[in-house]
This record gives C-alpha cells, sequence and structure tokens, in this order.
C-alpha cells in the first residue's frame, strides 16, 4: 500500500481471505489462466495468475518493478457477463471472478435476468461472501416514462437500492445528452449532474458520469467547444465524478481531433485525468486495436490484445502522489466472443503488468 494512502481494514480484510484461497484453490485457478493465458502483443509478456494473488512473475517482465495494478483494486464491470449471469445466476457468476483474481464489481441492473429472483440484501452478500467489493452501478439518467428507474424519474429509489448495497459511487452511463448538443444544453444537464451528486454525497456516495466516445464531440451551436470540456466546467467537483471508459475516451480522440471546419483540435485522454484526478475515482478498462477503417478508430478486444497501453495509463495515474489507492479498474468488454474467457485473460494481463525500472 502506497505511503501516502489511508488504511483500507475492509481492503485488507479481503486480500487475507484471498491469500487464504488461494492456498486451497490457486492450482485450479492455475489451470484455469494457464490454459488459454494471451501473449501482450506490445512487449510479448505471457501472463499468468493464480486465483486471486498477483503473479510473482511475468515473461518479459522477469519480475521487475512493482505491479501495476494496485492491489485490491481491479473489478469488472458486469455487463460483460450479462450471458453467464442470465444462465448461470449471480452466484457461478461471482465464483468463477474470485478464482480470477477480481476484487469489485459494478452492476449494469440488480437482475440482469439472473436465473431466479434475488433480492439486494441477497446480492450484496453473495457479493461478499466470493470477497467481492460492490463498488458501484449504473443507472439511467432520464426516461419520458414517469415510472422509470432512473435519475430523473427516481432519484430517492435510486439512491435507496445503493445505499442497500453498500455502494460507494452510483452512476450513469448516459450522455448528457437530455437536453440537446448546444452548450447551454450541456449546462442545464450539469444543473441535473449537480442536484443528483449533492444527493449521492448526503448519503455518503459519489455520483458519476461513464463517458462514450460523443461526449468528446463539439457543441452545435459553438463548434469551438468540447462538450466534455464544458461538462467538466459546469459540475461541481465535489459533486460530479467520472468514470473514464479508458477505450471510448481514445475512440473519442480518433474520432474529434478536428473540428467540424477541419481545424485541429488535439487532445490525450491520459492528460483529463492527470489535470483533476481527485474527479476519476473509477475507470473502464477496455481495450482495441487500432484501425484507421474503422469509423471508431478501433476494433474492441480482450484486454490485453489490443493496442491500448494500459501499463503507461494506469502507472501514470497511480505514481501521482497520494493516488496509489485512490481508483477502481473495472475490466469490460460491451460484447465478448466469450465472456468468462474475457475476464480470466484481461485479469490476468493486468496482474502481469510492472511498472518500468
Amino acid at each position: 500500500m502506497s505511503r501516502f494512502s489511508q488504511p483500507d481494514p475492509e481492503l485488507g480484510h479481503r486480500l487475507s481471505r484471498r491469500g487464504m484461497l488461494g492456498v486451497a484453490a490457486g492450482a485450479t485457478a492455475a489451470a484455469l489462466l494457464g490454459a488459454a493465458a494471451p501473449a501482450n502483443a506490445a512487449t510479448g509478456n505471457t501472463t499468468a495468475a493464480t486465483g486471486g494473488a498477483t503473479p510473482a512473475t511475468a515473461s518479459g517482465t522477469k519480475g521487475r518493478g512493482r505491479p501495476v495494478l494496485p492491489p485490491g483494486r481491479l473489478g469488472i464491470q458486469l455487463y460483460s457477463l450479462r450471458d453467464k449471469v442470465s444462465t448461470l445466476g449471480f452466484g457461478p457468476v461471482f465464483a468463477e471472478l474470485e478464482r480470477y483474481g477480481y476484487d469489485e464489481v459494478e452492476f449494469a441492473g440488480y437482475t440482469q435476468g439472473s436465473a431466479g429472483p434475488i433480492t439486494l440484501a441477497q446480492l450484496k452478500r453473495l457479493a461478499r461472501n466470493h470477497g467481492l467489493n460492490p463498488i458501484g452501478s449504473h443507472v439511467g439518467y432520464y426516461s419520458d416514462d414517469p415510472g422509470a428507474y432512473t435519475f430523473s424519474q427516481n432519484l430517492t429509489k435510486v439512491l435507496d437500492d445503493a445505499q442497500a448495497l453498500g455502494l460507494k459511487h452510483i452512476g450513469t452511463a448516459s450522455g448528457p445528452f437530455r437536453y440537446g448538443s448546444t452548450v447551454d444544453a450541456w449546462k442545464r444537464a450539469a444543473e441535473d449532474f449537480n442536484t443528483y451528486g449533492a444527493a449521492a454525497r448526503a448519503r455518503g456516495m459519489k455520483f458519476y458520469q461513464h463517458n462514450h466516445s460523443e461526449e468528446f464531440s463539439f457543441a452545435t451551436d459553438n463548434p469551438r467547444v468540447r462538450l466534455y470540456d464544458i461538462l467538466l466546467k459546469e459540475t461541481d467537483p465535489h459533486l460530479v465524478h467520472l468514470e473514464m471508459d479508458i477505450y471510448w475516451a481514445y475512440v473519442g480522440q480518433f474520432r474529434f481531433s478536428k473540428r467540424p471546419d477541419g481545424t485541429p483540435a488535439p487532445f490525450e485522454p491520459l492528460n483529463y485525468v492527470l489535470r483533476q484526478p481527485d474527479r476519476y475515482p473509477l475507470f473502464h478498462v477496455k481495450d482495441g486495436e487500432s484501425d484507421p477503417s474503422n469509423p471508431y478508430g478501433y476494433n474492441m478486444t480482450d484486454v490485453g490484445d489490443g493496442d491500448i497501453d494500459y501499463q503507461r495509463f494506469i502507472s501514470a495515474v497511480t505514481r501521482l502522489r497520494g493516488h496509489r489507492m485512490a481508483h477502481h479498474w473495472q475490466a469490460e468488454h460491451d460484447n465478448p466472443a466469450e465472456s468468462f474467457t474475457f475476464a480470466r485473460r484481461s485479469s490476468a494481463h493486468l496482474h502481469s503488468l510492472r511498472e518500468k525500472c
């Protein structure tokens, strides 16, 4: 743990429990992970992991440098595993994630078509029984249906449920396009987010917004202004936080590094974080192979199979003074070919990364 970080008793308990589980389950997990551990295309590293323990060495790294991934901070967005949740239920899915070395889960709804009914209390207990900390959840921003389960229609219920699960973060993956794409439209959306952020903070939680690529486009009434910059400027940094989806941010870089008139407007997603690291408690770790023929610039892949340099990105954030343990890294793939394979390989790759000496 960083000497600049405060002790985290809950984290210590989870890590200790994982150490004990590793003795019993290490051989099984090693077999699961080793069968299809990916090679890191950028460094030639062969990834490996053992039942929740960070691998001691990885081919090409020789164990040099501390792990890039902070202990206890690897999560997964359960949307990536929706097919398994709907057919197997949360219990078997959580058991697999525990074996793969995950520490946290981020919800995408509290049923996801789960096999059999489940209450919030049961869901919370099930996650904790598998050493998984429920860290956040995605909920809709708004809807035309007054009874919809969204922040705008049912804020109290949304926060009640998040509190029942013990979540520290509650957010939305909806873009701030409720009122349009003008400067004033995004200022209005920012007011909404400030309201939700204040209500969440009163309950001891952080409200956050997860980006896609369109947030990095330009205001329709002022094409010199990037919409994402309006969001940052018009929301209270103490009330509204961001979950950067790193893949979609780099897609945004590919799509919107020029204004509509063709003039250059380059940006680096990492710099947004380095300028205001306290605003980014959560990240989505999603990978993609560069493909300029794709209108989005990338083809989505399992983490470690693409061209996004996560050794560089995560290191740059966690090496900031006081920020080693301040962020949570959620693996995600929108449509994995095989979701358990994605989860296993992504964990193995991220655990294999080492800081450069």
